[in-house]
């Protein structure tokens, strides 16, 4: 199994747990528009290990964490029914981890490793 350049993880800090099964979709800006280069789900631990390609060139990415389904899903009210994470890329870095700390009123993330 490889591992994509960018790889995710979701917590949902409201149960404590993992979240599972949030669908998530990695675009590229390409000139003025964003382009879709991968989607996936997190898995039962949360987290997305192949999510595009082992190497991205240099650019600006973003993650679209589907939320509302995530909560949906378990008959949860949600104000955030999207979350969308903005964020460079350099290639010649090793790895980027873009963690999601999500409750249906609050999220925040960090650059992890």
């Amino acid at each position: 199994m490889s591992i994509s350049h960018v790889t995710t993880h979701v917590l949902d800090t409201g149960s404590g747990k993992p979240a599972a099964e949030v669908p998530v979709t990695l675009h590229v800006l390409d000139g003025e528009r964003w382009v879709r280069i991968a989607d996936g789900a997190t898995d039962a631990d949360g987290r997305i290990k192949e999510l595009g390609p082992e190497r991205l060139p240099s650019g600006t990415y973003r993650l679209a964490f589907d939320t509302g389904k995530y909560f949906a899903a378990s008959g949860t009210e949600t104000f955030f029914p999207e979350v969308t994470l903005t964020f460079g890329v350099v290639e010649s870095e090793p790895h980027y981890h873009v963690p999601l700390l999500l409750s249906p009123f609050a999220y925040s993330t960090y650059r992890g490793s």
